[in-house]
């Protein structure tokens, strides 16, 4: 993963190897997020018509610009998983964008504590971040097989025709699977804790609570 240098070295000293593995895991999937929330705007333009007449670019800027509530009226202030939920259901009219991504980013945030920054006093369960990978990849399939009534996908995200296959968003999304699957484990063998693993059809699979 990237380095980053920390604006505050003296914040330092407070931070164990494992915290700092999670800022960086953090960070990094919350990239990811804009790259994806950028990307959906563009394959997805009437939804970020919804919202603004802004660019695709600008709108992801100021949803993740500052934020500390992560609460947008725009789609009922829902947040994690119902938030993703939203984001498929055939009666939801508001930006589908919105509210694919900020429910994942918030749902991230729950599952580590409800922090984006980590010090030693800090507690992570290391189930709670398995579960979260494990809601990710539901959310994936959602965008791949959700479908209105007309049997439209709800939100086009990877291309794939005779000229063209563009699988960028399964790669970005598999970035932050694959973080979050690395730390969960790492935090676990440190924490002597088994995760338990749920075995489920993703046809079928509920969104794991933690």
């Amino acid at each position: 993963m990237p380095q980053h240098a920390d604006s505050n070295p003296l914040m330092q000293f407070g931070k164990s190897d494992l915290d700092r593995m999670a800022d960086v895991e953090m960070r990094e999937n919350s990239q990811s997020l804009r790259i994806l929330m950028t990307k959906l705007y563009k394959r997805n333009p009437r939804e970020l018509r919804k919202s603004t007449a802004d660019s695709a670019e600008d709108m992801t800027k100021w949803v993740f610009k500052n934020r500390q509530d992560w609460r947008f009226q725009a789609i009922g202030n829902t947040e994690g998983t119902d938030a993703i939920q939203q984001a498929f259901k055939p009666e939801f009219q508001g930006d589908r964008v919105l509210s694919l991504i900020v429910g994942i980013q918030t749902m991230l945030i729950k599952a580590h504590g409800g922090k984006t920054e980590f010090f030693l006093t800090d507690s992570i369960d290391p189930q709670n971040v398995y579960n979260a990978a494990r809601n990710v990849e539901i959310a994936v399939w959602k965008l791949s097989n959700a479908r209105d009534e007309s049997g439209q996908l709800y939100l086009l995200t990877n291309e794939i025709n005779g000229i063209e296959r563009n699988l960028s968003f399964e790669r970005e999304f598999g970035k932050i699977i694959g973080s979050l699957d690395l730390y969960a484990l790492t935090l676990s063998e440190k924490l002597q804790r088994t995760l338990t693993n749920v075995a489920q059809t993703l046809a079928t699979a509920l969104f794991l609570p933690f």
